[in-house]
């Protein structure tokens, strides 16, 4: 790679099979833009259900998406290829800063968020990522993903208001279950993009029912211009909400490092020394969405299924991607049509991404073999899921904490004393109960 330069793979036109098209390569210019657009697609569906769940602008965090894919290119020098879109994680602490504060009170928790993220980034630059993988083992890391995404559960059923307008999947049960069948069958039904894209394609199918129901509004469509800037937000800054928003930039560092790694391990180059930066550059981007009211971001899983199914890794085609974004963010029209998603499919979309997130952190338990028999693994991961799921609050002078920062801080801190109690003692190795004797295979390990 020369400068800011691509080079290009081969003929431009194939990518031969046992190769891949590196970061500092692209296809010919017609492919890669084609491809740019396509990440663009499968950003879409996930990126949008964050600002319309929390309440915040769907063109808004379009445009600082865009801004924030950029400046995460610019900051990792063009070698790491990420599009960043709305981060699941912050969905609990907006919502509840909003509900506390408003959203002014909410986006500035995302800029605080983002400002501690960069600060991360830049001690990970300079003394290396060792002291992460110590303090967040993934037993914690998993345990935390957990609890953000089951918290939500009660959001994703929904709620009903005194004037009977209801959230959720209890505001429209109908569109919300096909909704949610439509992901669902999507996922299975179809192989490649299509099949990546469950997500957007359900809310499209869900979108289409509540039409028909007559549960779509579409007179601020008609109103909207077709070019215009979105609308801002300043941030305000309320200290008894800041410990809401805590627990998010753990999540961050972990989606960041996984990213950075799962990259690393599909185009065979060593992209460790880039950690650092890409921790700063996301906190860069959450800290500029979070002058202006877009929703915090991160590091997309959903474009490295794009990346793997076409086997291009060239930041060309996220140049692309964030060029794409951007003009559609200077839609408010466009802006407008995503903002008419109604309750009911929001509700079904939610109600299988709440769980996925959940889900995601079982995963990591289980890629990284952990083993439960032990009880330092098992009960702080068992106690902060109770904490999380059980929403536990606390208040201390003006700050407020709950469930996910609660459960965030046991699962950390009982993991360390219990550890080192264990270690002092020599009774790390006993298990738990006799029915969580290892079966045999973690006896090999």
């Amino acid at each position: 790679m020369s400068g800011w330069g691509w080079t290009v793979h081969g003929d431009g036109r194939t990518v031969p099979p046992g190769e891949v098209v590196a970061p500092e390569e692209r296809l010919a210019w017609g492919r890669t833009v084609g491809i740019g657009m396509q990440h663009v697609v499968a950003m879409f569906g996930a990126t949008f259900l964050v600002p319309l769940i929390t309440g915040f602008s769907p063109q808004t965090t379009l445009f600082f998406s865009a801004l924030g894919t950029a400046l995460f290119l610019v900051v990792t020098r063009n070698r790491l290829p990420s599009y960043l879109g709305s981060s699941f994680a912050f969905i609990a602490p907006v919502m509840a800063a909003t509900a506390s504060g408003g959203e002014s009170v909410a986006v500035g928790g995302i800029l605080v968020t983002g400002v501690a993220l960069f600060v991360v980034g830049v001690v990970a630059h300079v003394a290396g990522t060792r002291w992460i993988d110590v303090l967040m083992p993934p037993v914690v890391t998993g345990t935390i993903v957990a609890l953000i995404g089951f918290n939500l559960a009660p959001a994703a059923w929904g709620s009903c208001g005194d004037d009977g307008t209801c959230s959720g999947f209890r505001a429209a049960p109908v569109t919300a279950t096909v909704t949610l069948l439509a992901i669902v069958l999507v996922t299975v039904l179809f192989r490649g993009i299509l099949g990546r894209l469950s997500i957007l394609v359900g809310v499209l199918v869900g979108y289409g029912v509540a039409l028909l129901r007559g549960e779509v509004q579409l007179d601020a469509v008609r109103e909207a211009a077709w070019v215009g800037l979105p609308p801002f937000v300043a941030p305000t800054f309320d200290v008894g909400v800041l410990g809401l928003f805590l627990p998010v930039v753990l999540v961050l560092v972990a989606e960041n490092v996984g990213h950075v790694k799962s990259v690393a391990a599909m185009t065979g180059k060593d992209l460790d020394p880039y950690v650092g930066r890409a921790l700063m550059a996301d906190g860069l981007a959450t800290t500029l969405a979070g002058t202006g009211g877009g929703s915090g971001t991160t590091t997309y899983a959903e474009n490295i299924g794009v990346m793997a199914a076409s086997r291009v890794y060239s930041t060309a085609a996220y140049w692309v991607a964030a060029a794409t974004a951007l003009v559609l963010a200077l839609s408010p029209k466009f802006g407008a049509v995503v903002a008419t998603i109604p309750a009911g499919v929001l509700g079904g979309a939610a109600a299988v991404l709440y769980g996925m997130i959940g889900l995601l952190g079982a995963r990591i338990w289980v890629q990284n073999r952990v083993d439960f028999s032990a009880p330092v693994n098992l009960m702080p991961a068992a106690v902060a899921l109770i904490v999380g799921i059980a929403n536990f609050t606390w208040d201390a002078g003006d700050l407020r904490f709950e469930g996910i920062a609660i459960g965030t801080a046991v699962a950390i801190g009982l993991y360390h004393l219990m550890r080192g109690i264990a270690l002092w003692r020599g009774t790390h190795d006993e298990p738990a109960t006799p029915a969580s004797v290892p079966g045999g295979d973690e006896l090999e390990r």
